[in-house]
């Protein structure tokens, strides 16, 4: 796992398709990966309402503040940049769920 020596994340995530994306900051990616997951289908929730849930960025910060201010800023980008970003650490546009969870989907059970 390439995250374990952070205590804060920027993530940015997907839908099955990719068509949508979604940046978000926590300081527990996994738990909020599932969270997201537990989600779907939920109308009144962005992440929900389009099932984006697929994990396809993240990098770590050491400070809340850091993390916040570089999820700010990637809000204002256009798609462009940010697919540039998600290239820059994920060539392949893979979903990088398993690689933090180990299992994936989540099962019912799942809490950390």
């Amino acid at each position: 796992m390439r995250c374990s020596e952070k205590k804060f994340y920027v993530y940015i995530l997907t839908n099955i398709k990719k068509t949508v994306y979604y940046t978000g900051v926590t300081n527990d990616l996994s738990q909020r990966l599932v969270e997201h997951y537990l989600s779907r289908g939920n109308q009144t929730i962005f992440t929900g309402k389009y099932h984006v849930h697929f994990l396809i960025y993240y990098q770590g910060f050491k400070y809340v503040n850091d993390a916040i201010a570089f999820e700010k800023e990637i809000k204002g980008w256009r798609r462009e940049k940010k697919i540039s970003l998600i290239k820059s650490f994920n060539p392949k546009l893979i979903f990088l769920n398993t690689e933090l969870l180990g299992e994936w989907p989540p099962s019912d059970n799942f809490h950390r």
